[in-house]
């Protein structure tokens, strides 16, 4: 009787194993990564999670190439930051590039979470990220800080703004 006791044991440890397996969770590296641009669409609860991250950024110092808290944000470096913590992805680093990210959206259709890029003709020159209410999230210069402003400011709506949503 003792032999047949172990089994079934041995049978629940077995199966555990292998549905143990079933849970893992393989993270991309970050090269297949970069390769796909285009992520999946946000979920609402995302887009609200990377507005709010992005507002309790505000106040962070500027740094060219900056992308963390820590040695401060460039606006580029403040977008990647806030998507690889809130999506577990990484966006483009340029600005350039973040200008070709996900698909345009019309300004009727903006939601939080989306991207907002300045730029006139072909050369994009400042990204930020759009918190709601015609307000959004950047980095803006050297000597200032992360902050919050309006798109329809007199200086932001001069700025050719296009609207790009991961």
């Amino acid at each position: 009787m003792r032999g047949t006791s172990f089994l079934p044991c041995l049978a629940c440890a077995a199966a555990l194993l292998v549905l143990g397996g079933c849970g893992t969770v393989r993270t991309p590296s970050p090269a297949a990564t970069h390769r796909s641009p285009v992520y999946s669409p946000l979920s609402d609860e995302q887009a609200h999670d990377i507005a709010i991250h992005a507002l309790g950024l505000v106040g962070t110092p500027y740094r060219y190439g900056g992308n963390t808290p820590d040695t401060g944000f460039d606006c580029s470096g403040l977008i990647g930051y806030v998507y690889r913590h809130r999506v577990g992805a990484a966006p483009p680093r340029t600005v350039a590039q973040l200008s070709e990210w996900g698909q345009a959206v019309d300004v009727d259709e903006l939601r939080t979470g989306d991207l907002v890029v300045f730029g006139r003709g072909r050369n994009p020159s400042h990204a930020g990220i759009y918190v709601g209410e015609g307000r959004f999230v950047h980095a803006p210069s050297t000597g200032g800080t992360v902050r919050l402003d309006d798109l329809q400011s007199r200086h932001w709506s001069r700025q050719n703004p296009a609207f790009r949503r991961p």
